[in-house]
């Protein structure tokens, strides 16, 4: 043969093998999620990649029996030529081993791969047709060669089972997702993903509005007392109880109470006839469990009750709805969802405020594997009842307490944190 043929043989056979190195890295480095998006939208390509993926040892099995079988033969041929020119002269044999090895790295290994893995869909689409026929046309032999593969592989206890070559997506990984598409997502819906992908993690406990703050009727208050409440009321959904506010006997809809108004004054007996049974929620649970327990049960307020059956507040469906896509309502511009800026840039909570509203409005960093509110907090860090006027810090969070009642400490003043101080000076 002559050596000008060779030679273009020896160039045809590395870019063969190329081909096949562009079409292994490029089909492994595919973006499945996507791939499967244009497949439902139609793309040949991107189905016939789809059919080659789902059998992930044919489709090697065609890759690497095509570049193995190219790269013998381009050294083979590397062997003729040398023969041919130099005879049987072992330094131009060795010589020529390497130039073929070169070669077999740097256009058809080396250099394919890494532009592969810079386009892979474009790449991988585009080999599918190629590709498939190929596996038709070998797959007797593909089929054959995987026949060893699969003996070994059981041999070593590596037989992958069924469903485990497929990928699969944590939440941590979804989130990780949803936040390196923030140049495709607005913001504000990138918000909305990661705070329902948390709806698993958070519990009711929460975002529970503790029985300290709760507007609640007493039947056997006097008809007056009853009537002015309802009147001056914040809420639309108010608990109902007998005696103390452990033994609570219904939910009443003050909608549905004013509208008895106009047969007299609101009484006890007429709060009796509207209100609903109380609907109770065991402690701990998450909150898009509940959330689709308020669609089913078609409830908007529940009762958040411990393992001994003690009352503990109140979750409403709005305030699961707030954790998705923020507060409802807007505020004054020194007041933040209730708390009141200062003009030294520190900022007055009350203890009772939950930390995960904390962090979320205001965007602080307090921990959130211990106590839930600011006031438990607090207390868990003296381990005591302190006073009004002793400073703390928490989580690089400067505190001063303002005010202390009941044991409980009522209100907190926050300055900014001492690593955004050292940043600003």
């Amino acid at each position: 043969m002559p050596l000008h043929i060779m030679l273009v043989a020896l160039v045809f056979l590395l870019i063969l093998s190329g081909f096949f190195s562009l079409s292994e890295t490029s089909m492994m480095a595919i973006n499945r999620y996507r791939l499967r998006y244009l497949a439902k939208q139609g793309h040949r390509g991107a189905r016939l990649t789809v059919k080659l993926l789902d059998h992930t040892d044919r489709l090697l099995g065609v890759i690497l029996l095509g570049n193995n079988l190219l790269n013998t033969a381009s050294a083979t041929l590397v062997a003729v030529i040398v023969a041919t020119l130099f005879a049987h002269d072992d330094f131009a044999l060795i010589m020529g081993t390497i130039a073929v090895t070169f070669a077999i790295l740097v256009f058809s290994e080396i250099t394919p791969k890494v532009i592969a893995a810079a386009y892979p869909e474009r790449i991988a689409l585009a080999s599918s047709y190629v590709l498939t026929p190929l596996l038709i046309i070998f797959y007797p032999i593909v089929w054959f060669i995987n026949l060893f593969v699969g003996g070994l592989l059981i041999l070593f206890r590596l037989k992958p089972k069924k469903g485990e070559l497929e990928q699969k997506i944590s939440p941590e990984e979804l989130k990780t997702l949803v936040l390196e598409g923030g140049h495709f997502i607005q913001h504000k819906h990138q918000g909305m993903l990661l705070n329902l992908l948390d709806l698993e993690t958070i519990t009711v406990d929460d975002v529970i509005v503790p029985r300290g703050q709760i507007e609640a009727i007493n039947l056997d208050a006097d008809d007056e007392v009853i009537h002015a409440q309802l009147l001056t009321c914040h809420h639309t959904r108010l608990p109902v109880y007998r005696e103390r506010m452990d033994n609570i006997v219904g939910i009443v809809h003050v909608r549905k109470v004013l509208n008895q108004m106009q047969n007299g004054k609101i009484t006890a007996e007429t709060l009796e006839k509207v209100m609903r049974k109380p609907y109770f929620i065991p402690s701990g649970t998450p909150l898009f469990s509940q959330l689709q327990l308020f669609q089913e049960n078609q409830k908007r307020v529940g009762l958040v009750v411990d393992e001994y059956g003690e009352w503990m507040g109140l979750v409403t469906l709005e305030d699961i709805l707030e954790e998705i896509i923020g507060d409802f309502t807007t505020h004054a511009p020194t007041q933040t969802s209730g708390f009141l800026k200062q003009e030294d840039g520190s900022i007055i909570v009350e203890g009772s405020t939950l930390l995960r509203e904390l962090n979320r409005k205001l965007d602080f960093q307090l921990p959130l594997d211990g106590p839930k509110t600011l006031n438990g907090l607090i207390l868990e860090h003296f381990q005591d009842i302190p006073e009004a006027g002793i400073g703390l810090s928490i989580a690089g969070y400067p505190m001063e307490i303002i005010q202390t009642k009941n044991r409980v400490v009522k209100t907190v003043k926050i300055f900014p944190a001492l690593t955004e101080t050292k940043k600003t000076e």
